[in-house]
């Protein structure tokens, strides 16, 4: 039996554009209430407005994912606005590449730092919530990156490698608690991120849009509460 979303409460990290952006509206659309992270106000503010369009409750938190304080803060404040949470959608996430020669430390670790410190603070977070309700739902967005690593993107794929891993812990652990942890790792997406870093050319026509990893999420999310998808991957057919 398929599982009707409408009136839960999410919280998607990264949500003022992109991927973030995508599954929070598409969220919205399937009456979610949704509470939107991210450094940049501005797109939060935009995207914010499009949720409250849609006709649901909405709120946004600024805050950076590698800062715990501010991500605990964040968070309650977020959990205050909208009543409760049910899922969170750890899609915050960077993309540094270049060579391992090439990068400085510094961008290595900052990587590092976003990718799976973000995931990781932002989950612990969330866990006391959902913990408490007896039930929930944590989608950790990683990467096909992440199962194989490959030239220019050590950063990124070690960082996504990481997070497979932590997430695989998390579900170990909170299952138990009737709290779904489900892994994603998706190939490459027409996000911002990918066209800027020039891993696609974005052409609707063949390469995977962010809507698709959105329609992706929530039917998974969907799913009766028996079953878990620990993970998965998404690519595109004929890129």
């Amino acid at each position: 039996m398929i599982t009707t979303l409408k009136g839960k409460k999410a919280i998607v990290t990264g949500g003022g554009r992109g991927l973030g952006k995508a599954v929070a509206l598409y969220l919205a659309r399937e009456g979610v209430h949704v509470g939107i992270t991210g450094r940049n106000e501005e797109n939060l503010k935009v995207t914010l407005a499009e949720l409250h369009d849609i006709g649901v409750n909405a709120a946004y938190a600024v805050f950076d994912v590698t800062e715990e304080a501010a991500v605990q803060q964040g968070v309650k404040r977020l959990v205050e606005k909208l009543g409760s949470v049910d899922i969170l959608i750890n899609n915050a996430g960077v993309g540094d590449f270049g060579k391992i020669a090439d990068m400085s430390s510094k961008q290595w670790e900052d990587v590092i730092r976003v990718n799976l410190f973000g995931v990781y603070y932002v989950a612990k977070a969330v866990y006391p919530f959902l913990k408490d309700k007896g039930e929930g739902d944590i989608v950790n967005v990683a990467s096909t990156a992440g199962l194989k690593g490959g030239g220019n993107m050590s950063a990124y794929a070690a960082s996504k490698a990481a997070v497979v891993s932590l997430s695989q812990s998390m579900m170990a652990e909170w299952r138990k608690e009737n709290i779904r942890v489900i892994t994603l790792t998706p190939s490459t997406i027409a996000s911002d991120m990918s066209i800027q870093g020039g891993l696609t050319d974005g052409n609707p026509e063949s390469v995977l849009q962010p809507e698709d990893f959105a329609q992706w999420v929530c039917d998974m999310l969907k799913m009766n509460r028996r079953a878990l998808v620990a993970s998965a991957s998404l690519f595109s057919t004929n890129p």
